[in-house]
């Protein structure tokens, strides 16, 4: 099911709706491609867009793309007919929009079971991503990202949640601040991936840039991007560049060198060298290697 990559540096939506759209898509950089039955497709065209989405993913999934059906809400009248054909559909994951609780999440995965049961399909092998896109959602994201083994990453939504908070949605981004925090503590507390909110602004190039580095300093393993032109930007922060794979190389050889001296402390360039130093290498190399880079020498 899965394609090649294993990072989640991109998501892009692409709406159901739209078959020019979805056909163009497939050549985009994005790590993720969300095929959107929710917001993007209007309330008469659900049922067609459905039929859309389910051939595509089915018997035309696009290569090396992490491929997701974004469902309707879970209180929709369209929900039970999206899950039926989603499942069935075998993307990689279903992304359930404005995830609440805990509750909610258990009752669609109960639902997802029955129908990998009903369609031969292994169980557990659709993966969920939970939108937190409200401050309930926020207070219970813990809760949510441990809900269930399906879970796979949570993805906070920003319009919605200052609009649950009365706030005003600003570029600089204090109103989302603890939000961000919150659900991305939940995800690493619960070994989850992390993504970030949108940034609305399709031609502000610099102010991207200004968010995306907070997001990747803050710690999110991605960021969700609503138009093309965004994605390039966004990956080449979310790729380790030379000089942090050459650190981390350089880390990695300092750990070693200690454990064949049965050193007790390490140093490199001044600084010890400790646990947490060298996860953050080993994980800046796994990136580096996953987004099919070669790694080489230290310098």
């Amino acid at each position: 099911m899965a394609g090649k990559t294993a990072l989640k540096r991109t998501s892009l939506y692409v709406s159901g709706s739209s078959p020019v759209n979805m056909s163009q898509a497939i050549f985009y950089n994005e790590d993720c491609l969300v095929y959107d039955l929710e917001d993007s497709v209007p309330i008469a065209e659900k049922d067609a867009a459905r039929f859309l989405v389910y051939n595509t993913v089915r018997y035309h999934r696009p290569k090396d793309k992490y491929v997701l059906i974004r469902v309707n809400g879970i209180y929709s009248e369209f929900l039970d007919d999206d899950l039926e054909a989603a499942v069935r559909a075998r993307p990689d994951a279903i992304r359930i929009p404005k995830v609440e609780s805990a509750a909610e999440v258990e009752r669609i995965a109960k639902r997802i079971t029955e129908i990998e049961q009903e369609a031969g399909i292994e169980v557990g092998s659709t993966k969920l991503w939970c939108n937190i896109e409200s401050y309930p959602g926020v207070l219970n994201a813990e809760a949510i990202a441990k809900a269930d083994e399906r879970v796979e990453a949570l993805a906070l939504g920003a319009e919605d949640f200052t609009a649950s908070m009365k706030a005003t949605r600003t570029k600089p981004g204090w109103e989302i601040f603890y939000a961000r925090n919150a659900v991305l503590m939940a995800c690493r507390s619960a070994g989850v991936e992390a993504l970030d909110a949108v940034f609305s602004d399709i031609n502000d190039m610099e102010g991207l840039r200004a968010d995306t580095t907070l997001t990747k300093n803050l710690g999110f393993d991605g960021k969700t991007v609503v138009h093309p032109r965004q994605i390039d930007i966004v990956n080449s922060y979310f790729t380790p560049s030379k000089k942090e794979i050459n650190y981390a190389l350089r880390v990695l050889a300092a750990v070693e060198e200690g454990k064949k001296l049965n050193k007790g402390a390490i140093t490199l360039d001044g600084s010890m060298i400790d646990k947490p130093m060298e996860l953050r290498a080993l994980t800046t190399l796994a990136q580096a290697e996953a987004a099919g880079i070669k790694i080489g020498g230290a310098e």
